[in-house]
C-alpha cells in the first residue's frame, strides 16, 4: 500500500517541521477560498472526482472521501485539523478566516457519512460563534475543541477529546442551512471531562441523548491510525493504539521538496512522489514546548470563572494554566468553566443529605436578534443533595433589568461528585445544569436556560453549606 506522509507533528506547531514551507505556497490562495492542504493520505482516498494527493489544496465547496482502507489528514489554513477515517465522506461548505476581524470568520464543515475528527484551529477558536459542523441529522458547535463524530443517515454519535461541544438535532430554529452553533432549550453540551460519555442524535430528535460511548463510539466504529495525533488536553484520548505522530522527518522532508517543486513549476510534468526503496534509518527528533511556570493548586478545590470575556468582564480562568497545574475540567459553557483540582481522589457519601446556600455567581443574557449581552444576577438560591438516592434539586431567581425568572432543575449525583441535570422540561426543570460537588463542603454548576423566544442565559453558580 502506498503511503505519503508529511505530518511529522500533531496540530501543535514545531519549529523544525518543514510542512510550513508547503503551506506557505498556498498562503496567498486562502483569500480565494482555500480551506487547507492534505498533509497525509493513505489507501483509497479522493478529493472530488480524482485521487487525493499529498500537498493538494482543498477549497470551499470541495468534497473528500475515503474507501475502506483510506485516510485523509487535512491541515486547515488556521492550523486546525480535519481527519477522515475509512469509508467516510465530508464536504468543506465554508472556510473563511478573518484574523483581523474574527466576526467575519465563517467555517462550516459537513460529515455526510462515516467517521471524522475535527480539531479547532486558531481562527475557529477566535470565532467559535461562527463555526458549524453538520451531519445529516445534527448540528455541532464548539468551545475551542477536539471531537470525533460517526454518522449515517439516521444517527450521529459524538465524543469529545478536548474542550467541549454543543449539539442539537435539526428542527425548529436549528436547520442544516444555519451558521454557528444551535443553542436552545433542547441542545446539550458534552465536555472532555465527562469520560466515556457521548451524545447521540437520531433523525427527528431535537434533544441529543447523553449515553455511555461503548461499542458505537466513533473510535470503535473506525479506530484511529497509530500515528494520529493525541488530544492536546486532559480529556479522553483516541483508541489505545494511538500515539503522537512520530514520522520519519527525512522521508517527510524529501516528500515536501517534491511537492514544493510541483507547486512552483506546475508546467513541468511531475511523477507522484514515492518513498525510497531502501528505508532510511529512523531519526528521532524530540522537541519539548516550554511550559508555563504554574504553582501547584490545593487538593480537591473547585475553581470557577470566565474562560471568555463577557458583559464587560475579562477572562479570569486560563485553560492552559489550569491544565498545566493538573486540574480536571468538569464543565464548560459559552463563557464559563469549572475545574476541580485532584477531585478524582474524592467520593461522595452514600447516605444522608446536604443543603447548600448560593454564595457567588455570574450570568450573561444574550438577545438573539441584536446580539446584545447583558449581565444578570441571582438570589434566593437553593441546592439540596440527597446522597442516598444520588440526586439533587436546585433553584434560584435570575434578575435581569426589572425582570425576575425562577429557574430550577433536578438531576443526578455521580460518586465522584459530578452533577448532571435532567433534560429541560422534565417535570418542572427549565434549565440545564452541569457541575460538581467539592470536598470542602461546597459545589458549583453551570447553567443554561431559554428565558423567552428572544433571549437565553448562560451562567455559573458557587455554593457552600
Amino acid at each position: 500500500m502506498l503511503v505519503h506522509n508529511c505530518l511529522s507533528i500533531p496540530v501543535r506547531r514545531l519549529a523544525h517541521c518543514a510542512l510550513a514551507a508547503v503551506l506557505a505556497v498556498g498562503a496567498g490562495a486562502a483569500a480565494a477560498g482555500e480551506a487547507g492542504r492534505i498533509v497525509f493520505v493513505s489507501g483509497e482516498a479522493r478529493a472530488g472526482a480524482k485521487a487525493a494527493t499529498l500537498g493538494e489544496a482543498v477549497r470551499e465547496g470541495d468534497e473528500l472521501s475515503t474507501g475502506k482502507d483510506g485516510y485523509i489528514y487535512l491541515k486547515t489554513v488556521d492550523d486546525g485539523l480535519l481527519i477522515l477515517r475509512p469509508a467516510s465522506r465530508a464536504r468543506i461548505d465554508a472556510y473563511h478566516i478573518d484574523g483581523n476581524n474574527p466576526a467575519n470568520t465563517r467555517v462550516k464543515l459537513e460529515l455526510l457519512s462515516g467517521v471524522a475528527r475535527s480539531v479547532s484551529g486558531k481562527g475557529v477558536k477566535a470565532a467559535r460563534q461562527n463555526f458549524r459542523f453538520n451531519t445529516p441529522v445534527a448540528a455541532i458547535g464548539v468551545r475551542g475543541t477536539d471531537f470525533t463524530v460517526f454518522t449515517d443517515q439516521q444517527t450521529s454519535n459524538v465524543t469529545v477529546l478536548d474542550g467541549a461541544i454543543v449539539v442539537s438535532g435539526f428542527g425548529g430554529t436549528c436547520s442544516p442551512g444555519g451558521a454557528g452553533p444551535c443553542e436552545h432549550a433542547a441542545s446539550r453540551e458534552l465536555a472532555a471531562g465527562q469520560m466515556g460519555q457521548m451524545l447521540q442524535v437520531r433523525r427527528g430528535q431535537a434533544e441529543p441523548k447523553l449515553m455511555s460511548a461503548g461499542s458505537v463510539a466513533p473510535n470503535v466504529v473506525a479506530p484511529p491510525r497509530a500515528d494520529e495525533p493525541v488530544a492536546k488536553g486532559g480529556g479522553a484520548t483516541p483508541a489505545a493504539n494511538a500515539a503522537d505522530a512520530s514520522l520519519d522527518p527525512l522521508k517527510a522532508d524529501s516528500l515536501l521538496h517534491q511537492v514544493a517543486r510541483a507547486n512552483v513549476a506546475p508546467s513541468e510534468p511531475q511523477s507522484p512522489p514515492t518513498l525510497p526503496s531502501d528505508p532510511l534509518p529512523p531519526v528521532t527528533v524530540e522537541v519539548t514546548a516550554p511550559k508555563p511556570e504554574v504553582p501547584p493548586l490545593p487538593d480537591s478545590k473547585i475553581v470557577w470563572g470566565r474562560w471568555a470575556a463577557v458583559a464587560g468582564n475579562g477572562v479570569n480562568v486560563d485553560a492552559d494554566v489550569m491544565t498545566a497545574a493538573g486540574a480536571q475540567r468538569v464543565a464548560t459553557n459559552k463563557y464559563y468553566s469549572i475545574y476541580r483540582t485532584k477531585g478524582a481522589d474524592w467520593q461522595t457519601p452514600v447516605q444522608g443529605s446536604a443543603g447548600f446556600a448560593l454564595r457567588q455567581g455570574e450570568a450573561a443574557v444574550l438577545h438573539d436578534a441584536t446580539g446584545v449581552i447583558s449581565a444578570a444576577t441571582m438570589e434566593n438560591g437553593k441546592l439540596l443533595v440527597d446522597f442516598s438516592t444520588a440526586s439533587f434539586a436546585t433553584s434560584f431567581d435570575l434578575l435581569t433589568g426589572q425582570e425576575r425568572f425562577n429557574l430550577k432543575a433536578v438531576g443526578s449525583v455521580a460518586r465522584n461528585g459530578q452533577l448532571g441535570g435532567s433534560a429541560v422540561n422534565y417535570g418542572n426543570t427549565n434549565m440545564s445544569v452541569n457541575g460538581t460537588l467539592g470536598s470542602q463542603n461546597d459545589a458549583a454548576y453551570l447553567f443554561y436556560s431559554r428565558l423567552d423566544a428572544a433571549r437565553s442565559v448562560n451562567g455559573v453558580t458557587y455554593w457552600t453549606k
